[in-house]
C-alpha cells in the first residue's frame, strides 16, 4: 500500500511540474506573438483606396507624419517592406499587396462583428443618391444595410449626375454614385463604364441627313460624349428627342426618334447596342465614382459606402462575351444590357 501511494505521489509530482512547463510555454508565445493594430490596417487600406498617404490623412483627420509613423510601425510589426519608391509617390511591394488583402479581411470581420452586435440599437439616417443607371443594384445594397442597421432610416435620391455631385458639395446628401465629375473633391473612383450606341432594333439611319440623337438635358455627360465624337469626325447631328428622364430617354429611342450614347445598363426590350454600331465612332469610357460628404462620420455611413463600393465593382468587373446574355428580337440578335458586347450594324451611317 505504501509503494503505490508513493507511485501516485511521484505522478502527481510529475504532472505539476509538466502543467508548469506548458503554462510557461504558452505564456511565453503569447508574450513574443504580435498583435497588429486594426487601425493601423484600416490606415493602410484607406491610403491605398485613396491612391496616397497625404489622401489618407485628409480623410482620417491626421497629419501625414501621424499617417507615415503608422506605417513605418506595421512594417515593422510585420518584419519586412511593404512600400517601395515609384517617382515621387509610394507603391505597394508583394509583401504590401499581400498585407493589404488580408487587412481587408481582418477589417470586414471586425466590421461584420461590431455591426450584427452593435447596429441593432443605432438610429439616425442616412441620405444616398444614384443615377438612374445604377438604381437596379440599390435593392440589395439597401437589404444588406437595412439586416446590419434595422433601425436607420433611409432617404434616397435618384438623379442626374451634374446635380448629385452638386447635392454632395452642398451637404444636401450624404454618399452618392457618380458618372463622370471624378475630379471633385469628394469623388473616390470605383471603376470604368464602358459607353455604347444604343437604338431601337427597328431603327434605320437615314441616308444623307443628319443623324438624329435622342438625349437627356445639356448637363448629361453621355450628351456631352455622344455629340464631342460626332464632331470630331464632323458627322452632322441633330437633337431629334429629349427627356428629363431614363424612361422618357428609353421611349424615344424605342419610338425609331434616334439614337444615343449611353450604359448598356438596364434597356428596355427591343433596344440593342454596341460600341460601333452602325460604325459609329468608339466613346470609350467614363468613371464611376462614389462622392462623399466630407462631414459624414459613423460606422453606418462607414459601412453603406463599403456596401455601395462592393456593388459597384462586381457591376463594373469586366465579362467576356461568354456571359453576355444575347437574345433573338425581329429577327436580329441583339446585346442586353448584361454586358457591351458588339452589334454589327445594318448599315453604315454615312
Amino acid at each position: 500500500m505504501r509503494t503505490h501511494d508513493r507511485l501516485l505521489a511521484d505522478f502527481m509530482q510529475l504532472w505539476l511540474r509538466v502543467e508548469r512547463i506548458q503554462s510557461f510555454t504558452l505564456r511565453t508565445l503569447m508574450a513574443t506573438r504580435t498583435n497588429l493594430d486594426l487601425d493601423t490596417l484600416r490606415t493602410l487600406v484607406v491610403a491605398h483606396d485613396l491612391g496616397g498617404l497625404a489622401q489618407a490623412a485628409d480623410r482620417l483627420g491626421r497629419t501625414p507624419s501621424a499617417i507615415s509613423l503608422q506605417m513605418k510601425r506595421l512594417q515593422d510589426d510585420l518584419g519586412t517592406v511593404l512600400f517601395r519608391k515609384r517617382g515621387r509617390g509610394l507603391v505597394l511591394t508583394e509583401a504590401g499587396e499581400v498585407a493589404l488583402t488580408f487587412a481587408r479581411r481582418i477589417l470586414a470581420m471586425h466590421d461584420e462583428l461590431l455591426d450584427t452586435i452593435q447596429g441593432g440599437s443605432l438610429a439616425g439616417n442616412i441620405r444616398i443618391g444614384c443615377p438612374q443607371d445604377f438604381a437596379s443594384f440599390l435593392p440589395s445594397v439597401l437589404s444588406q444595410f437595412a439586416t446590419l442597421y434595422p433601425r436607420m432610416q433611409v432617404e434616397l435620391l435618384i438623379e442626374g449626375n451634374a446635380a448629385l455631385a452638386e447635392a454632395i458639395e452642398k451637404s444636401r446628401i450624404d454618399l452618392a454614385v457618380v458618372i463622370g465629375h471624378e475630379h471633385r473633391s469628394a469623388a473616390q473612383t470605383v471603376g470604368q463604364l464602358d459607353l455604347v450606341w444604343i437604338a431601337s432594333s427597328t431603327f434605320v439611319p437615314p441616308q444623307g441627313q443628319a443623324l438624329p440623337l435622342a438625349v437627356l438635358g445639356p448637363q448629361c455627360a453621355f450628351r456631352k460624349c455622344a455629340i464631342q465624337h460626332l464632331e470630331a469626325i464632323c458627322m452632322p447631328y441633330r437633337i431629334a428627342a429629349s427627356s428629363p428622364s431614363l424612361d422618357g430617354l428609353q421611349a424615344a429611342l424605342l419610338g425609331g426618334l434616334g439614337l444615343t450614347a449611353r450604359t448598356s445598363l438596364n434597356l428596355s426590350e427591343g433596344l440593342m447596342f454596341g460600341a460601333s454600331l452602325y460604325g459609329l465612332p468608339l466613346l470609350g469610357s467614363l468613371p464611376v465614382s462614389l462622392h462623399r460628404n466630407a462631414h459624414l462620420i459613423g460606422d453606418a455611413a462607414d459601412r453603406m459606402a463599403t456596401l455601395l463600393v462592393e456593388a459597384l465593382k462586381f457591376i463594373l468587373a469586366p465579362r467576356s462575351k461568354s456571359e453576355v446574355p444575347r437574345k433573338r428580337h425581329n429577327g436580329l440578335a441583339v446585346a442586353v444590357a448584361a454586358g457591351v458586347a458588339m452589334h454589327k450594324p445594318r448599315s453604315r451611317v454615312r
